[in-house]
C-alpha cells in the first residue's frame, strides 16, 4: 500500500508521496494508471519525496501523466514544499529542493507558497511555424522544462488542443519537444494563459513554469518591469518575478496557492 495526499496548485493537480523509507521504484506503467482520471487518483503528475544527493534538504522527482519522469515542475515544486512543510517538517519554512534542473529554493508564506527556479536559458525569439492556413510567431525559452509561448488577442477562442499539439511536436522543438503556451496580454503586468503540457498531451489549468516563460518572454519583447500576475484557466492569479542584467536573468521567482485536497492510500 502507498499513503499518498493529493495537491493541488492552482488548477495543476499532484499526487505526491514519501518515498525515503520505502524507496519504491516507480514504474511508468504505474505512475500513469496512478493519473489515470478514470481508473486511477487522477492528477497531471506524480511527485515522491526522496533523499537529498547533493546540497538539498529534499529531492523531488516528477513525472508527467504519461509516466515518463520530467527535469521538473513549477507548480509541482510549490506543492512539494506545502507537503513537506504540512507533513514532514513544520520548521520547513525555507527550503532546497533538489530537482533534475538544479536546485529550487521554496519559501511557505502563510497560505502561498514561493519558489525560486534556476536560472533561464535558451531563449529564442520570432521563429515561424506554419499552422494550417496561416503562420504564427513563436517564441522559446526553459525555464526548467522547455516552452513555447505565443501571444494572441483571441486566447479563449483558439483549439488549444490541436494547435498546441501541433506546436508540441514541431521539429524546432526535436527530440523531446516542448511544451506550449498561448499568452493574452490584458495590461502591462497582466497577462492571461493556456496551456498545452507535454507529457500530458492536453490542456491543463495551470502550468508553473509556463507561467513564468510568458512572463519573461514578455519582459523580452516590451521591455516591462516585474512584477508580472499571470490568470490562468483555474481562477487562480499568480505572480512572476525576477532580475535582469547584462542579458542575464536571476531571482526568477513564482508565488501562488498550493493547498492539500485530501489524503488516502493504494495499491501499487
Amino acid at each position: 500500500m502507498m499513503n499518498f495526499t493529493k495537491m493541488n496548485g492552482a488548477g495543476n493537480d499532484f499526487v505526491i508521496t514519501d518515498n525515503r523509507i520505502t524507496k519504491t521504484n516507480f514504474t511508468p506503467k504505474t505512475i500513469a494508471k496512478l493519473c489515470d482520471r478514470n481508473r486511477g487518483i487522477g492528477a497531471d503528475g506524480f511527485m515522491s519525496v526522496e533523499s537529498p544527493e547533493n546540497d538539498g534538504d529534499y529531492r523531488m522527482r516528477y513525472y508527467n501523466a504519461d509516466g515518463n519522469e520530467a527535469e521538473m515542475c513549477g507548480n509541482g515544486a510549490r506543492c512539494f514544499a506545502r507537503f513537506v512543510f504540512n507533513n514532514v517538517n513544520r520548521d520547513n519554512v525555507s527550503m532546497k529542493i533538489e530537482t533534475i534542473a538544479g536546485i529550487i529554493t521554496a519559501e511557505i508564506k502563510e497560505d502561498l507558497v514561493e519558489i525560486q527556479l534556476s536560472e533561464p536559458f535558451d531563449l529564442r525569439l520570432n521563429e515561424t511555424i506554419a499552422l494550417n492556413n496561416s503562420n504564427e510567431n513563436v517564441h522559446s525559452i526553459n525555464t526548467g522544462v522547455p516552452h513555447a509561448v505565443v501571444f494572441s488577442e483571441r486566447v479563449h477562442e483558439i483549439n488549444l488542443k490541436e494547435i498546441g499539439f501541433h506546436i508540441r511536436n514541431h521539429p524546432l522543438f526535436e527530440p523531446d519537444g516542448t511544451n506550449v503556451n498561448y499568452v493574452q496580454i490584458d495590461d502591462d503586468n497582466l497577462l492571461t494563459i493556456r496551456t498545452y503540457e507535454r507529457g500530458v498531451e492536453d490542456e491543463t489549468l495551470a502550468c508553473g513554469t509556463g507561467m513564468v516563460a510568458s512572463a519573461l518572454i514578455h519582459h523580452q519583447l516590451n521591455e516591462i518591469e516585474p512584477p508580472v500576475k499571470v490568470n490562468v484557466q483555474g481562477g487562480d492569479t499568480l505572480m512572476v518575478s525576477w532580475k535582469y542584467d547584462d542579458g542575464q536573468y536571476s531571482n526568477v521567482t513564482l508565488t501562488g496557492p498550493a493547498l492539500s485536497v485530501f489524503k488516502g492510500e493504494i495499491n501499487v
